[in-house]
């Protein structure tokens, strides 16, 4: 058994997290000492090590979500499972060309600026053509 404090610990998770977990559903209710405090098992342990996990691949609480609804059944077919993590990938994917666009072109305005003032700066004018005025 864990305290909310240890289980915290054990998931670098703050307490403040595992509680809204709770409020989500997405961690069970734990069991309760006569003093009122929560009291959690392995299976949180585990639980919430998976939600993390997920968290961490960038996966939103909707997919953790529709992935934990799919661990809850372990003796369904994984193709969900497949989909889930297949439309996060795509996301991500997506994200990166984004990035790469923008890197782009921040490494193209940088490159037109020879130093100076900033009046002169070909970057400012770059960002705001009229700003100079």
């Amino acid at each position: 058994m864990l305290t909310i404090g240890a289980l915290a610990k054990a998931t670098g998770t703050k307490v403040e997290t595992i509680r809204w977990y709770e409020q989500e559903g997405i961690l069970p209710a734990p069991a309760r000492t006569r003093g009122n405090y929560r009291v959690y098992e392995p299976a949180h342990l585990e639980r919430l090590g998976f939600v993390r996990r997920c968290r961490d691949l960038g996966f939103s609480l909707d997919e953790v979500r529709g992935l934990l609804a799919l661990v809850d059944q372990p003796d369904q077919n994984c193709r969900e499972v497949d989909h889930i993590t297949a439309e996060h990938l795509a996301a991500v994917q997506r994200k990166i060309a984004d990035l790469q666009r923008l890197a782009d072109e921040l490494r193209r305005i940088s490159s037109r600026c020879p130093g100076g003032t900033v009046a002169e700066c070909r970057i400012i004018e770059a960002l705001a053509p009229d700003l100079h005025g």
